[in-house]
């Protein structure tokens, strides 16, 4: 099972999930709600929750694409009862908190897949340039 916001989504995120994938025969993903994204980063995503949902599925890499619960993180988790959890190089999570809630579940991080390139918050930033706006109003 993996999580993810898969906000812009981007090849930074096929990899992660191919990356998932090879970790176990059944590959769920979660995708954060609107209002838990931006509770956490502070900011709503570009694209919204049903989008970003469909944008994953049609990737064809998980087997499962589901949403994940606006008010409590380990809901899915009790729900579909993953043995493995992989989280991105740069996801921020209690991985303390979750090994004392489910002590079973091994956790592994996935390594970056060119970072300086495939990163949401800067291709999201890139959306926003001018040249950018520029480029798509022609």
């Amino acid at each position: 099972m993996g999580f993810g916001t898969f906000d812009a989504l981007h090849p930074g995120h096929s990899f992660y999930l191919m990356e998932l994938k090879k970790m176990g025969d059944h590959l769920t993903v979660v995708i954060a709600r609107d209002k838990s994204v931006e509770r956490i980063k502070g900011n709503p995503p570009h694209f919204k929750e049903a989008e970003r949902l469909k944008a994953v599925k049609a990737l064809g890499i998980a087997d499962e694409v589901v949403m994940g619960s606006e008010t409590d993180f380990y809901a899915v988790i009790r729900t579909h009862h993953p043995n493995v959890l992989g989280f991105g190089y740069d996801q921020s999570v209690n991985l303390k908190a979750i090994k004392r809630a489910f002590p079973d579940l091994e956790m592994k991080r996935v390594s970056p897949h060119h970072p300086e390139k495939f990163k949401s918050s800067l291709i999201k930033k890139d959306l926003k340039s001018p040249s950018h706006q520029t480029t798509k109003n022609l």
